[in-house]
């Protein structure tokens, strides 16, 4: 296995300021350099030329003190110049090198304690134009992302530790009950045994499927598709386990409604949740009902309403909740894993829709109802 480890770059090849000033420093001291070499090469030449042409009169000794008088205060005034521009330039490079020294080290340190685990640090913006703002942005969605990541993490693992144990204490129990001869490895305690394994499995999945949902990495390729078509293929799907208990399932697809862009599959896991959860709140006798309509232009919603135990008003804005159950004891018996209704809404809204729950109290039954844009 490699460890990976985060360390702080060492001081050898210097700061980015200290490079900056460096670099400058050399780019003036050439340019300076350069400007003297070539002014002291040319002036003398050009201003004897000139000095002849304009046949003033001089004798020999004059020409030269002429010429080299305007030699010598050209090259001071000349080297005057350059350094005192040096100076100014070196100044202001300073001064610009120590704030990009405190804006990149400012934006350093955030990224280090973003790498370390402290995902609520945030890079300030460095002042530097819109390149750096840009890259400051970026590495505060990315805090952001990592920590929601971090967040979700966390709780799925709080909530995975408390559902897992119920199943494996009934596992544990009957497999000792067997070891010590209370109980015989029959029809009975296998049918008990597969049970716990299977909602172990399936809650297994559920974790996994809420946790991409919520982060948005479930693969997902949408299409066109009918709203009917989707409420009829669902419930033929769902049939066989509403007919085993004795609920009727009635789907009302003819009202016309625009196609939706969703993801069949995606939209059938939906569904299928939200059937699964109508009939288990259902006794035998009662009716769950699909129904499709079109508000106005812009939506279709797909209804699922059924006759069943209905939802007490308090529980209402949980119902979504990851593993909330207004009655634990009675959802526990059912084999649910508490999750179906929160995938549900997350894989809803990742189509850039809306689920919502509506309920008259108990015993009222309860209307599950999926809101998608029309394509």
């Amino acid at each position: 296995m490699t460890v990976r480890t985060h360390q702080r770059p060492n001081g050898r090849r210097g700061s980015l300021a200290a490079r900056l000033l460096g670099a400058q420093t050399l780019v003036l001291l050439a340019g300076a350099a350069t400007s003297y070499v070539v002014a002291s090469v040319v002036a003398p030449g050009t201003f004897h030329t000139h000095l002849q042409r304009a046949g003033v009169g001089h004798t020999a000794a004059e020409t030269i003190h002429v010429e080299r008088a305007f030699n010598d205060s050209l090259l001071i005034a000349l080297g005057v110049a350059l350094v005192t521009s040096v100076l100014m330039a070196l100044g202001v490079t300073a001064y610009f090198t120590r704030r990009v020294q405190r804006s990149t080290a400012a934006v350093a340190e955030s990224a280090a304690d973003i790498a370390s685990g402290q995902y609520g640090a945030r890079v300030p913006s460095p002042g530097l134009g819109s390149e750096f703002d840009l890259l400051a942005t970026t590495i505060n969605e990315l805090a952001e992302r990592l920590g929601d990541v971090e967040t979700t993490r966390r709780r799925i693992l709080a909530d995975l530790a408390h559902e897992m144990r119920t199943p494996l204490a009934s596992i544990g129990a009957h497999l000792e009950a067997v070891e010590d001869g209370v109980r015989e490895l029959d029809e009975t305690t296998l049918a008990v045994l597969h049970s716990g394994t299977r909602r172990l499995q399936r809650l297994a999945e559920d974790i996994s499927a809420v946790s991409q949902a919520e982060e948005g990495r479930l693969e997902s390729r949408p299409v066109p598709t009918l709203a009917g078509t989707l409420l009829e293929s669902a419930a033929a799907t769902a049939r066989d386990a509403f007919d085993a208990k004795g609920v009727e399932l009635l789907v009302d697809a003819d009202t016309v409604a625009g196609p939706v862009l969703v993801d069949p599959q995606r939209m059938a896991q939906v569904l299928g949740n939200l059937l699964d959860n109508a009939l288990r709140h259902t006794p035998p006798g009662g009716t769950v009902k699909l129904t499709v309509g079109q508000p106005d232009g812009r939506w279709v919603e797909l209804e699922v309403a059924d006759t069943g135990e209905g939802i007490d008003p308090a529980h209402l804005p949980h119902v979504f909740e990851r593993f909330y159950r207004a009655d634990p004891a009675r959802a526990l018996s059912r084999g649910g894993s508490g999750i179906g209704l929160t995938i549900s809404r997350a894989l809803v809204e990742a189509h850039g829709g809306r689920l919502s729950a509506s309920s008259e109290g108990l015993g009222e039954g309860a209307t599950f109802t999926v809101r998608l844009p029309v394509a």
